[in-house]
């Protein structure tokens, strides 16, 4: 017994505990099958499901689904990734509530707490990734710290440092004073800020710093702060006002240190005051600038944020407060000229929102130029290509400018750098401090040196450094380079993910798997778009513009949520969501339920000599085979150029519109009538293969009815049934369709306009030079349009006109319509049309329209012309027609 409505819930728990108990998402390599393989973007640990991972796990499954009804070995390997930064400041709060500091324990001690916060809450958002339907293979999940893959990114590490290619050097990094380490600049968050520009005096000294004159130098500056670093005022050579200044001293306020003018052409003339206070450690402008001049370099800001002695004054105070507390000193001192509201991007840590500090500190790097060359040729041929294309251009500029890697981690939550140090400063690079100690004693004779005598460099990896190897690792490919799965599943086919960390982590997979494999790891790299709200922002918590996808999930359905995303989300384009979006998935899932739910109510006659099948569902059954097969092969040609979102809405119509809205009428018996089993079994097999072309997008409700339809064997799915394939299309009985479709909308329409009732019979007239079509059709008039008689006519026909292309339509409404109100309103609409057909004729009667409007434009008004005039002659026989 079908139940009377759709319980998402219910049956959604019940298929994926089926699919997970049955097994059907595991994978291994199978000889005789194409490998279909996909590796999961790895959510952070510290992740919970969003809306972009909702539309991002929804193409994906979409993708994996579609490949294992095609026979495919589909394989979509799920995991997550360590995170290393947010991981720590979530581990960091969690022991700050326990009054811990991170400081007051040893590494070890700190490692058991993220070790503590990783199992207990790692693997929520993969929990939550089965109530959306992911199918993944979830036996072969994977973690980026876990044994195998620490190992393969430390053997990583070590190969590229034999190669040449990872060196240590002290550069000028992005320094979060928050989580106290580095970051990537794509991990830098530019936001527009309100500060202030501080206008400060710099008086003119002697060589011993006496004053000269009252003569002094006034730079404008947001950082007022980092005075105490100032290591020269520069200006441009061609600056006339300054010219003179060029070489001499001037005086640093409040601390009353010496520094040079320089001239420098980097300095624009006019801006601000034409002068530039050159503070290399605090800038990274100011630092190529000074190693251009062989200036000097003062860090003032320790690791946190704070002032150091460096500063001499304000030592110990935040960043942040010593700027409002040097603004009134030098207020107070007689420096300060003037403040005023500016607006600037300042970067901001996208893991913490700490303000971002330009620092020089000694990191390791990777070496880009060479080792990216493979990955950004093979983009630019469309060997890998990027959906949409239009991301070839960001792609591009990224590559031809890419700078080396900063990998290195200020941190202890992540693969530890294999970096061991002696007391004299010598590097050794290997697995283990053991290892490294035998180096040590084979390589320098350093044979009484012992394990206490070396320290491993206490820095982590960039967590990039290990996601890069995503794709390879997962499968063993670096530690078992020609391990089964390796050899069967790589490269995998597609990757979905967003378009923000193109360059960090889709470039740098593609590099690493050049590097290590030889080959892309991907061939298609499909990029979602932003899902924003209503106001075009981008959904997030911190906003507070973002539903709880499990909540939207407990009140829709997951086929609803999966539907509603994609309805409007084309690749690469953001994605405007409103929850009427989700409402009409819900609406689609209750249509397709409603429709199963009458055809397995009909009363089924079973002897054929009893009931006959009408000529009527013959045809609509042709009609529909054709409709199918012609639907299958768009949602092919849709799934080829990765246009998941129309392939979706050809289902939908092919579904909503085809099947429910038109075929099942034509088909339908009349009330307590049986329908004979030669239609109703054609219309469960249409059933069966909707079902099946629906199952990627709605895998609940498509698996529910699918095995409702007939008897099913013990672990059966539809997860694993074929993909419908297009069969023959017999596009002259789909364009005679179209036709009658016409025909039909016409005369309801017709109905409305007069105000008579549907169940009132009319009887209808044709003027046709193609009867022969019409005979055919004509049980499926008579029943969708309630036409009590066909005729056809050589001359004008009784009653209302109407026509469907070249013929004319004739419906008696003699018995049923108020003559003199008809009248009136055929002679109001003549008279209009009379009129518009006026305008029309007085514009081309204009020599100068005609002359230099566009052809097409006056080729238009001539088109409106003709139409006008052979409606004005169908009203006028109306007219005539009604005396």
């Amino acid at each position: 017994m079908i139940s009377k409505t759709y319980a998402p819930q219910e049956i959604e728990d019940k298929w994926y505990s089926y699919w997970i108990e049955n097994k059907f998402f595991s994978s291994k390599p199978n000889p005789d099958k194409e490998p279909y393989s996909i590796v999961i973007p790895p959510p952070n640990v510290t992740g919970v499901l969003h809306m972009g991972h909702m539309l991002n796990n929804t193409i994906q499954d979409i993708l994996i689904r579609k490949a294992r009804m095609e026979g495919k070995e589909a394989c979509w390997v799920p995991g997550t990734d360590h995170a290393s930064i947010a991981t720590e400041a979530k581990v960091v709060a969690m022991l700050k509530e326990r009054g811990i500091s991170k400081r007051d324990l040893t590494r070890d001690e700190f490692l058991e707490y993220c070790w503590e916060w990783t199992h207990k809450y790692g693997g929520i958002i993969l929990k939550q990734l089965r109530k959306l339907g992911a199918s993944c293979d979830w036996d072969r999940t994977r973690f980026t710290m876990e044994p195998d893959l620490y190992d393969s990114v430390i053997d990583v590490f070590i190969d590229l440092h034999n190669k040449g290619d990872i060196y240590r050097g002290h550069r000028m990094v992005n320094w979060d004073p928050q989580a106290r380490t580095t970051v990537s600049d794509e991990e830098v968050i530019m936001k527009e800020v309100n500060q202030k520009l501080v206008y400060l005096k710099y008086p003119l000294v002697d060589e011993i710093g006496e004053a000269l004159t009252d003569e002094a130098i006034i730079i404008a500056t947001t950082r007022p702060e980092t005075i105490m670093a100032d290591v020269a005022i520069c200006v441009n050579p061609h600056d006339e006002r300054y010219k003179h200044l060029i070489g001499k001293q001037v005086s640093i306020p409040l601390i009353n240190r010496a520094i040079p003018i320089i001239a420098d052409e980097y300095v624009e003339m006019e801006f601000g005051t034409g002068c530039l206070k050159v503070t290399p450690a605090h800038d990274t402008n100011d630092y190529v600038l000074g190693k251009r001049h062989d200036l000097p370099i003062i860090d003032l800001l320790n690791e946190d944020g704070t002032l150091n002695d460096k500063a001499q004054i304000l030592v110990g105070e935040d960043r942040s407060v010593a700027r409002k507390k040097i603004i009134k000193l030098l207020e107070e001192s007689g420096n300060l000229v003037k403040t005023e509201e500016y607006k600037s991007n300042v970067g901001h840590s996208e893991r913490t929102n700490s303000v971002i500090e330009p620092r020089l500190s000694e990191q390791w790097f990777l070496k880009m130029d060479k080792i990216s060359k493979p990955a950004f040729e093979n983009v630019m041929n469309d060997t890998v290509q990027l959906i949409p294309a239009k991301f070839k251009n960001t792609y591009r500029h990224w590559m031809e400018n890419v700078h080396d890697w900063n990998i290195s981690r200020q941190l202890w939550w992540g693969h530890r750098i294999p970096a061991y140090y002696l007391k004299d400063g010598t590097t050794i690079i290997a697995k283990s401090k053991r290892e490294a100690l035998r180096k040590a004693q084979m390589d320098y004779q350093l044979f009484a040196l012992t394990e206490e005598d070396i320290e491993q460099d206490p820095d982590v990896l960039d967590t990039w450094f290990s996601a890069w190897l995503w794709p390879i690792t997962v499968f063993n490919g670096i530690k078992e380079p020609d391990n089964a799965d390796i050899n069967y599943y790589y490269p995998t086919n597609d990757l979905v993910t967003a378009p923000e960390i193109l360059f960090f982590w889709v470039a740098r997979m593609i590099i690493a798997g050049y590097e290590y494999k030889g080959q892309y790891p991907f061939k298609n790299v499909y990029l979602t778009g932003i899902v924003r709200d209503k106001q075009g922002r981008k959904m997030s918590k911190s906003l507070g513009n973002s539903p709880d996808p499990i909540d939207l999930i407990e009140q829709y359905g997951a086929d609803s949520i999966r539907t509603g995303m994609l309805f409007s989300s084309q690749a690469g384009n953001d994605l405007p969501y409103d929850d009427k979006l989700v409402e009409q998935g819900r609406n689609f899932g209750n249509k397709i339920w409603n429709a199963f739910r009458l055809v397995k109510g009909f009363q089924v006659s079973e002897n054929p000599e009893d009931l006959a099948q009408p000529e009527g569902s013959q045809l609509a059954i042709q009609w529909f085979e054709s409709k199918l097969n012609q639907t299958i092969l768009e949602v092919q040609d849709h799934f080829s150029k990765f246009r998941i979102s129309d392939a979706l809405n050809s289902v939908y119509k092919l579904i909503w519109d085809d099947f429910c809205a038109q075929y099942l009428e034509m088909i339908k018996p009349g009330f307590e009538q049986p329908i004979d089993k030669q239609t109703y079994d054609a219309t469960l097999a249409f059933f069966d293969r909707l079902m099946r072309l629906l199952h990627p997008f709605m895998p609940f409700i498509s698996e529910e009815i699918w095995q409702n339809i007939i008897e099913r064997k013990d672990k059966d799915s539809i997860c694993i049934a074929p993909f419908p394939q297009a069969a023959n299309i017999d596009q002259p009985l789909l364009n005679d369709f179209e036709i009658l479709f016409e025909v039909i909308s016409a005369i309801r329409n017709l109905r409305n306009a007069k105000n008579i009732s549907p169940k009132i019979a009319l009887p209808l007239a044709i003027r046709t030079d193609s009867e022969g079509r019409y005979a055919a059709l004509e049980p499926l008039i008579l029943k969708l349009a309630n036409v009590e008689s066909i005729g056809y006519v050589t001359g004008e026909g009784e009653g209302t006109a109407f026509r469907v292309k070249s013929d004319e339509f004739f419906v008696n409404l003699a018995d049923e319509l108020d003559v003199e109100t008809e009248k009136e309103n055929l002679q109001r609409e003549l008279e209009y049309t009379q009129g518009f057909l006026d305008s029309v004729i007085k514009k081309l009667s204009n020599e100068r329209f005609v002359q230099n409007a566009k052809g097409d434009i006056v080729e238009k008004e001539r088109q409106k012309q003709a139409d006008a005039e052979s409606k004005l002659e169908t009203l006028k026989e109306a007219l005539a027609r009604l005396g």
